[in-house]
């Protein structure tokens, strides 16, 4: 089957995938997870291969821990969709409802986007997260994960589709592409694909946005900061910039640039050194911050990458002011973290800063669908339309109009002389 045909299948399953009741997706789900531990021994083979192959192609070390997938991934993945299965059906719901006039009803209810192509890095689990989170949400879903991880990839892929259709789902819900080719060939079926999500390098994502007709949900880099107030609790402070970096640093929402006041730069960066150092963080910073430590030299470069990786840019700024203004200038909208005693301060922060995630007193790393209780997520938006930060069920669905009429016509309503009014009375709608 070439990739407009399967395209065309998946757009023919998301007809019929929209209008399945929630305890089938649910049931699909739980087939889902039981194949998937029913299978672990032969996932764990095919991952083994990957990272065989991958280490002797000298993949980056944390690009090695982003593709392994062992026992406790699979734990984890299962235990990923068992809570998506208890999370509340996204489609259907009554988002709000007008009372045109008597008998004529109008309802925003949402509903599911259709056929959803995303290209994703070398992570299996996200193949897992994002599967399961279009079932839930009722949308087809074409995958392409990076070629390091392709017989993990295809194990899983195959496994999913096959648990889920024997559930009952409809065939062609998901399938799985594996060239460079296929997604060059999907960008141009904006007749089946009704949305594009890439999750990789800013060029990659340029590239797909420049490429299709197809509209484009994502984010490129992941420059993420934490910017430490003079007032900040030293403590706290170190203990949430260390977290920021080096929990896992092979992951978007990992900080890559710290920022901190100068009224506290001397106490504070001698402490967080420390701690930065031994956790196996490489450190960078700005003329004042090596005055006060030693540092590599940081360049105008180093504020704007993502490094992924063991290494942390720093940067003593004189306010806050300078620190928002830093961020949104050099930042990728995606996640940045005030640390701060000062109330005041922190919603200032929160409200000037550009990105999708602005967070107060606590670890970069919660910028995550599932530590917000979304369900996992298929990427991190930057967008602002549809939907933005996380994407969970929620961002997976669109809405459309109902109205309900009793034979009511326009003509009735229109001209001076009209024969009826509009109410246009806000309906309410229970939760």
């Amino acid at each position: 089957m070439n990739i407009s045909e399967t395209a065309r299948a998946a757009k023919m399953a998301s007809i019929s995938l929209a209008a399945v009741e929630t305890a089938a997706k649910n049931h699909a789900l739980s087939e889902i997870a039981a194949a998937l531990k029913a299978h672990s021994a032969a996932i764990i083979a095919a991952n083994k291969e990957d990272l065989d192959a991958a280490e002797k192609n000298n993949l980056a070390s944390p690009l090695l821990k982003r593709l392994k997938f062992d026992e406790a991934k699979i734990a984890q993945t299962i235990a990923g969709i068992e809570t998506l299965i208890a999370l509340d059906d996204p489609v259907g719901r009554t988002i709000a409802a007008t009372e045109l006039d008597t008998g004529l009803e109008l309802y925003k209810v949402t509903c599911p986007i259709g056929v959803i192509g995303v290209v994703f890095e070398s992570r299996p689990d996200a193949l897992v997260q994002i599967s399961t989170l279009c079932l839930k949400s009722g949308n087809s879903v074409l995958l392409k994960g990076g070629s390091e991880a392709s017989n993990t990839n295809r194990i899983l892929a195959d496994t999913i589709s096959a648990a889920g259709e024997k559930a009952g789902l409809p065939s062609g819900w998901l399938r799985l592409l594996e060239t460079r080719e296929d997604v060059a060939a999907m960008l141009a079926l904006d007749e089946y694909i009704d949305l594009v999500i890439p999750r990789g390098s800013n060029e990659f994502v340029r590239y797909i946005m420049n490429n299709t007709n197809i509209p484009v949900l994502g984010h490129a880099d992941g420059i993420c900061h934490v910017y430490i107030e003079s007032d900040a609790d030293m403590q706290m402070a170190v203990d949430i910039t260390v977290d920021s970096k080096c929990q896992y640093v092979a992951v978007c929402n990992a900080a890559e640039t710290l920022l901190v006041h100068r009224d506290i730069a001397a106490e504070f960066l001698a402490k967080a050194k420390a701690a930065l150092e031994q956790s196996g963080c490489r450190l960078r910073g700005c003329e004042k911050t090596a005055a006060i430590i030693d540092v590599e030299p940081a360049s105008e470069q180093d504020w704007s990458i993502e490094y992924l990786d063991y290494i942390l840019s720093i940067k003593v700024v004189d306010n806050i002011d300078a620190a928002i203004e830093h961020i949104n200038r050099y930042g990728s909208g995606h996640t940045d973290a005030i640390v701060t005693t000062d109330k005041a301060k922190a919603e200032m922060f929160m409200s000037l800063v550009d990105s999708a995630n602005v967070l107060w007193n606590c670890s970069t790393r919660f910028s995550d669908g599932f530590r917000y209780g979304l369900g996992a997520e298929v990427g991190i938006s930057t967008n602002k339309i549809h939907a933005r930060g996380p994407v969970g069920l929620e961002g997976l669905v669109i809405y459309k109009y109902k109205l309900c009429g009793s034979g009511q016509i326009v003509a009735d309503y229109a001209g001076e002389n009209s024969k009826k009014k509009f109410k246009h009375k806000k309906i309410f709608v229970s939760e």
